[in-house]
């Protein structure tokens, strides 16, 4: 897929502001019938963290962003953490890449740890880390319920969130974005 990706021109760009990453993630995440963080917390990151934080995002020969994530460095590890796709990234094989080209330039950069971030077993995003290579790792959590007899499912697998997401999906990404930064500080 890496070399699909070098065969259909891609290129890959660090990218000093967060403008062409949210416009990615943003729709991305409408896609999936999720709201998006606002802008505004990209930008913040951004300057906070300085040169530990840092977007890549990935071109068409053309000049078309098709991908971009937004990752974070300490120490001698990178962690890709926010991410975004063009509907036409798939077949362009943007999304493999995108991380191959993080991997490049982190090596460059003197990165040796790699952390693609947690995912549930059995889903698309724990199939796509592990067909690159990597070893799954269990993480541990302990949880102190207040008020609560379960852990609550705030996810999208759960059946109560079927129809909201849906309507989500269907909203114009304009409207979306404008009531999402108020929804999504309430969720998880």
């Amino acid at each position: 897929m890496v070399r699909k990706g070098i065969n259909n021109g891609l290129i890959s760009q660090v990218d000093p502001s967060s403008d062409r990453f949210f416009s990615l993630f943003a729709s991305n995440v409408h896609r999936h019938g999720t709201p998006a963080l606002p802008k505004k917390y990209f930008d913040t990151l951004l300057r906070l963290f300085g040169n530990d934080c840092e977007i890549l995002t990935v071109c068409s020969a053309e000049g078309k962003p098709l991908s971009s994530v937004l990752s974070f460095y300490f120490r001698d590890e990178v962690l890709p953490y926010y991410a975004g796709d063009d509907e036409d990234a798939r077949h362009l094989a943007a999304n493999d890449f995108k991380y191959w080209e993080l991997m490049r330039r982190s090596s460059e950069r003197g990165i040796k740890i790699f952390d693609y971030g947690r995912s549930k077993v059995g889903t698309g995003p724990y199939a796509f880390k592990k067909n690159w290579g990597f070893e799954p790792q269990s993480l541990f959590y302990e949880y102190c319920l207040y008020k609560r007899e379960s852990i609550p499912q705030n996810n999208p697998s759960n059946a109560k969130y079927k129809i909201f997401i849906e309507a989500w999906r269907r909203m114009p990404i304009s409207l979306a974005n404008a009531i999402g930064p108020h929804i999504v500080r309430n969720l998880g």
